[in-house]
């Protein structure tokens, strides 16, 4: 089997042949036909989250998967050859820039049937951390005013309309030349992020995805209301995340530290700091699935490159510029 694996960090990802996967008595058998890129394999590759996701090198990387069920194991009974699936496999399961995978039942669900198949591996990583984001730590509720950065980027573009759809208010930061995309997926208000900035313009929020961190965490807490939340993605690490996780006590205190200027800035000003590291879910994608399929969320794919060409497609994530996301395709 062809699949692109990591051999150290700090370098590029190499096309090899590796064993079959090994399927369990719980796993589902995919052949992969459409991966989505992400910047937690461009991390990894560089070894950023090391500490965090200790993982053993040779690694095949890829979080993001839609295809078709060849396989079941003995013990699955939602899903059968021949389903086309799509999910984001758990974080001890990933390895989707591969021609097949082996995945646990409970990380995956039925395509959206409304989309390629190319659109549905864009889907998994993004839309679950919009989902646990804006639904599940964030609770918003309409008439409630949220800010997306980064609103033409991966989970931006999904985040977005998820906001939009549960009646939000929505402001979001983009380039000029995004403006009427990203007012395309439902914002309200644009902050043009290389001329303006948002904190001068916005105040009184409830609630922020943040995918930068830095200068950009600091200024977003100022702009909530008492009581409103900031959850970031890009760090730092909070010691509730450390607990989940089950790290070891040193990295623990080494996480508290790391987190400690921005939890007391949010102490001081009345306002919550929570830092997501999304989790797979089945579930959670099948009621994404029920927004695509009724036109509440589309797919934004801003490019699509063959399996042979995953290599430079990782490499592109880090020009930018590209809206929504970019995939990787094996048809």
């Amino acid at each position: 089997m062809r699949a692109f694996i990591l051999t150290k960090y700090k370098t590029a990802l190499h096309e090899a042949d590796v064993p079959e996967p090994v399927v369990g008595d719980h796993d589902v058998l995919v052949r992969v036909q459409a991966s989505g890129l992400n910047q937690l394999d461009e991390k990894i590759r560089v070894g950023e989250f090391k500490q965090i996701l200790p993982y053993k090198l040779p690694r095949v990387l890829g979080h993001d998967l839609a295809g078709t069920v060849i396989g079941v194991g003995a013990k699955v009974r939602n899903f059968k050859r021949g389903d086309e699936v799509y999910g984001r496999p758990g974080t001890d399961h990933i390895g989707t820039f591969a021609e097949r995978i082996a995945v646990p039942e409970a990380d995956l669900a039925i395509k959206p049937a409304s989309i390629t198949m190319d659109e549905a591996g864009s889907l998994p990583l993004v839309a679950l951390t919009a989902w646990q984001a804006l639904v599940e730590i964030g609770r918003v509720q309409p008439g409630q005013k949220v800010l997306i950065h980064a609103g033409a980027g991966g989970v931006g573009t999904i985040a977005l309309q998820l906001a939009k759809h549960l009646g939000a208010e929505v402001a979001t930061t983009a380039s000029a030349a995004n403006a009427d995309f990203v007012r395309s997926l439902g914002a309200d208000h644009v902050i043009d992020y290389r001329s303006e900035d948002f904190e001068q313009r916005l105040n009184d929020f409830d609630f922020v995805l943040d995918s930068l961190g830095g200068e950009n965490l600091e200024k977003s807490l100022r702009i909530l209301k008492r009581g409103g939340t900031v959850v970031g993605i890009s760090g730092p690490p909070t010691p509730e995340f450390a607990h989940r996780a089950g790290l070891n006590p040193v990295l623990r205190l080494a996480i508290t530290a790391l987190s400690s200027k921005i939890r007391k800035q949010a102490k001081r000003i009345g306002v919550s700091y929570q830092f997501l590291f999304m989790r797979a879910s089945g579930d959670q994608l099948r009621d994404i699935t029920a927004l695509i399929d009724s036109g509440a969320i589309r797919p934004v794919v801003g490019r699509v490159f063959p399996f042979e060409e995953t290599v430079q497609g990782l490499e592109s994530l880090a020009n930018g510029g590209i809206r929504g996301k970019a995939v990787i395709s094996n048809p």
